[in-house]
């Protein structure tokens, strides 16, 4: 694999740390700034807003200019959202910055995906996206637990300076590293959009949107579902997430070596396990044993999902795949974001903390009927498209 594969995957190493570390770190926060833990959770629900949006936006700025010198800008702002939290003298001030820092995110990882597929040849594409990916994975096993550390031990400030470096590193690797790529001919916006009126794009994102919601739903609510029903202590919840990372990683690493060979049976199996390890895991919550079997399930089989639904896009988008990889990852935050609303309401009208389960095994079913029908819909494309897409794409997909 390319160098330049590891700054990338420096470069999500911090990213991942960022957006996930704030949850361990919201109590301190909240009471620094006097505001309450729900005033807080809007530090989250921020961010994720500003990956739906900075995806797009970013990636339409940066379609003048070259793909690296895109990722080092993307890099540059998040170094400069982190500062910007761990500096902030004010509530707002830090919401700005976790905004600032989003902006970033879904445009660096969206770019990254085309980088790192064109860095390899056509048969390892999907291995390395997921090896970019893997940064991002890593830092729920790493990045997440060591900041949450700093945070509470030095102070939350520490962390997000620490993060800023990370950022820093992730620049400098991405300078140096990443070979020059020009802006391929003819990358216009208009060009781009185009990739949106292919039904396989808008279905391939809605499978990402409902997918990855069915993780969320559950993940979301771990903690007063690990305490409350499973009786774990309030300090194991920290290693119960450790436990989901290496299970996202492990499924990362795993989705991206299958999804090469064979895309749409990857994606079938994945979504249908994850769907019925949902639907289980509202009993098996109410043992430990079996409660943290399923926590690492779910973070394997969501994140094996992460490479063939990334690659489908590409795939899909034939020649303008910058703006759909970009957007498809704000797809990934929209079902966060989705699946973590559907969780609290199913909470609020009082069906218990293993609820969001249900929630999560039905996102995750109505996933698996969409690659269904994805790949009916491709069955059924006249031979002459067939043709055109070559016969790398067959190789990918049967």
């Amino acid at each position: 694999m390319p160098l330049a594969l590891l700054a990338l995957a420096i470069g999500a190493f911090g990213i991942g740390t960022t957006e996930f570390v704030i949850m361990g770190l919201l109590p301190r926060i909240a009471g620094d700034y006097g505001v309450t833990i729900p005033t807080a959770g809007l530090l989250v629900t921020g961010y994720a807003i500003g990956v739906v949006i900075g995806a797009p936006l970013m990636t339409v700025l940066g379609t003048r200019i070259s793909r690296k010198t895109m990722l080092m800008l993307l890099m540059g702002l998040f170094v400069v959202g982190n500062l910007l939290s761990a500096l902030a003298p004010s509530f707002g001030m830090m919401l700005t910055g976790r905004v600032v820092a989003s902006l970033a995110h879904g445009a660096f990882f969206g770019i990254g995906s085309v980088v790192a597929a064109d860095l390899v040849a056509p048969d390892k594409k999907a291995g390395a996206i997921a090896t970019m990916f893997t940064g991002l994975t890593v830092a729920n096993i790493v990045g997440v637990p060591l900041g949450t550390f700093i945070g509470q031990a030095v102070g939350w400030r520490t962390t997000f300076a620490a993060v800023a470096g990370l950022g820093v590193l992730g620049l400098v690797g991405i300078a140096r590293l990443v070979p020059a790529m020009p802006r391929p001919e003819g990358a216009r916006l208009r060009g781009e959009l185009t990739a949106f009126r292919s039904p396989q794009v808008l279905l391939a994102m809605a499978m990402t949107v409902l997918g990855f919601g069915g993780v969320f739903a559950a993940i979301t609510y771990i903690a007063p579902m690990m305490t409350r029903v499973a009786g774990y202590s309030d300090g194991a919840v920290t290693w119960l997430l450790v436990l989901f990372g290496v299970g996202m990683f492990l499924g990362n690493l795993l989705g991206g070596r299958y999804a090469d060979r064979r895309l749409m049976p990857m994606l079938y199996a994945t979504l249908g396990g994850l769907a019925v390890v949902l639907a289980l895991f509202t009993v098996t919550a109410h043992s430990r044993p079996l409660a943290a079997v399923s926590i690492f399930l779910v973070g394997a089989l969501g994140f094996a999902t992460v490479p063939p639904l990334q690659k489908r896009v590409l795939d899909q988008a034939h020649g303008a795949p910058t703006l759909a990889s970009a957007v498809n990852i704000g797809a990934f935050n929209l079902g966060n974001a989705l699946a973590a609303w559907l969780g609290g309401l199913v909470i609020a009208a009082g069906l218990g903390y293993t609820a969001p389960n249900w929630v999560g095994a039905l996102l995750a079913g109505a996933a698996l009927l969409l690659a269904l029908w994805s790949a009916a819909l491709e069955r059924r494309a006249p031979a002459p498209e067939a043709t055109a897409a070559g016969p790398a794409h067959t190789l990918v997909h049967h």
